[in-house]
């Protein structure tokens, strides 16, 4: 059978993937994804000493909310780029939508912040280590879901490569605000942002050798 007839079948729902659907693959690999860089996050760095005190913040859980969203829109690109000729028109919507949130957030930060006080709240004090912190407990989120992705029937490899490597960024990140002391919107929106792409951008890269089937 010629390539193009199998991805049509599996497209018009003739031929089936076997196993659970691809919502719930991807759920358990999050779920695994997830503990993995929790425990790596616990070995590595530390839960924040005043976790207590910074749940009762509104921007922390504006942080919280934008990596969430992220994850959640990487979620919703993986599972369309895992079918093969699902229509990916609302993908960079859903991805930029919780990207124009932050900045939004950010600018007005930016804005009501005394000049002097800019700088500091676009760098904080971790932006060096943060993007590579943030990849670095990604590993263990992105062997989870691109198994998961494999395991379906992907056919833009790069793309769907990216969007697992986002997802697995954005998923990483969540864990990550259990650690970081940063609070500032600008910061959360630039450097969080960097820590999800590089993961988004070794998955666009390994797509191709990963994910072909």
């Amino acid at each position: 059978m010629k390539t193009d007839d199998l991805i049509t079948m599996l497209a018009s729902g003739a031929v089936a993937v076997d196993g659970p659907p691809a919502a719930q693959r991807y759920m358990a690999s999050i779920g695994w994804g997830a503990l993995g860089a929790g425990l790596l996050m616990l070995l590595l760095l530390q839960i924040r000493h005043d976790l207590a005190q910074a749940i009762l913040l509104p921007m922390f859980w504006v942080k919280i909310g934008f990596v969430a969203s992220l994850a959640a829109a990487g979620l919703f690109a993986a599972l369309r780029l895992s079918r093969p000729g699902a229509k990916i028109d609302w993908v960079p919507v859903a991805l930029g939508l919780p990207v124009l949130g932050i900045w939004g957030i950010a600018a007005f930060a930016l804005i009501e912040a005394e000049p002097l006080e800019r700088s500091k709240l676009f760098f904080g004090d971790t932006w060096k280590t943060c993007p590579l912190l943030i990849a670095l407990l990604s590993i263990p989120v992105f062997a989870a879901v691109m198994r998961a992705m494999k395991n379906l029937a992907p056919t833009r490899l790069r793309l769907a490569g990216f969007a697992a490597g986002l997802l697995s960024g954005a998923v990483a990140a969540v864990v990550y605000c259990l650690h970081c002391p940063e609070m500032g919107a600008p910061f959360v929106g630039f450097w969080y942002l960097l820590g999800t792409l590089i993961p988004a951008g070794i998955g666009a890269l390994l797509g191709d050798k990963i994910l072909r089937w």
